[in-house]
């Protein structure tokens, strides 16, 4: 709001927003050819100084993050292309085309919610992902269709040959600036500024040229094991911040059916699960081909993207999980 300016920055109010006016030019374009742009609620855990998780919620993502992602892909793009073109060695972050099995599996549990997207057998565009997820905002099955389209695509990783980045609809991409540093940031840095002080002799090219691939290939599995671990940290909060609330109500949604119970995921991000055999009013049958669980005498379904009321009954701190049971009136 260019009415309420904190003191010290009224230099800058015009540039920050000439800037976010360029971000939204530069997203439209980046939309219009077909990126797909995920939106997934993301946990904001606040600890205490212990270690112990005080609370748990949703991350914000507003226009002044979306501004700074903006410009860091456009950079990301320009950069590689340009080293692309220069014919000097490089590593890229490249995204593959869906696996034609995962987006034929894609297609049938999509269907059963309505929705359609156009994709033959070998081939999908991007932009079909992209109109997929825009016709699911604000829905209840928002974050479940979100979900399985990130399993339907391929994991980007790191290569010296600039296949393109299907999720970004990009011909070429490079991670060459981001919020944290990376080591294939710095590798690339290094090129770069040799080649911008003309220190990039034919034997450093070779030099380069022979150890990419493998620099490439252990980026990929180093970054593959630090997101685990992430994901490991923020289960292991989420399991000792329940464990303080056991027997409280929450509203949540359905995220996942299995041939044990349901996943529900609670607006805080923190996911449980309901055993089948915990629901007290009928022998529940898992119909995995419609992807729902559903009642013997009573036909009752339980199914993705359904809005219960839930309270946590137990977690466990070894294996990270937690166990919900639904709560009724």
């Amino acid at each position: 709001d260019k009415g309420t300016v904190v003191n010290g920055y009224e230099p800058f109010v015009t540039m920050l927003f000439d800037m976010k006016e360029l971000s939204e030019k530069i997203r439209k374009r980046r939309r219009e050819r077909g990126s797909v742009d995920f939106d997934f609620p993301e946990a904001q855990i606040k600890l205490a100084e212990d270690g112990r998780p005080v609370s748990i919620g949703v991350r914000e993502r507003n226009p002044a993050h979306m501004l700074i992602e903006d410009f860091m892909l456009i950079a990301n793009e320009t950069i590689a292309e340009d080293y692309y073109w220069q014919d000097l060695p490089f590593e890229y972050r490249v995204h593959d085309k869906p696996d034609p099995e995962k987006t034929g599996r894609l297609k049938k549990i999509i269907e059963k919610f309505g929705y359609y997207i156009k994709a033959s057998s070998d081939d999908i565009h991007p932009k079909e992902l992209q109109k997929l997820l825009e016709k699911t905002v604000g829905k209840d099955e928002e974050n479940f269709i979100n979900r399985i389209v990130l399993r339907s695509m391929q994991q980007a990783r790191y290569s010296t040959n600039c296949s393109g980045h299907f999720g970004l609809a990009a011909r070429y991409y490079c991670h060459f600036t981001s919020p944290i540093r990376r080591y294939p940031d710095l590798q690339i840095h290094r090129i770069i500024k040799k080649n911008l002080h003309g220190g990039l002799t034919d034997e450093l090219i070779t030099h380069y040229n022979n150890i990419l691939p493998s620099v490439a290939d252990s980026n990929s599995k180093l970054e593959r094991r630090a997101e685990e671990a992430e994901r490991e940290v923020e289960k292991l909060k989420k399991v000792q911040y329940m464990s303080r609330h056991i027997g409280e109500v929450y509203d949540g949604i359905i995220s996942g059916v299995t041939a044990y119970g349901f996943f529900v995921e609670l607006p805080n991000t923190v996911e449980g699960l309901v055993r089948m055999a915990a629901i007290p009013d009928d022998y529940y049958l898992y119909d995995e081909e419609n992807m729902v669980i559903v009642g013997k005498e009573t036909g009752n379904t339980y199914q993705m993207g359904q809005r219960v009321k839930v309270y946590t009954v137990m977690v466990d701190k070894k294996l990270l999980t937690i166990d919900f049971e639904l709560a009724y009136g």
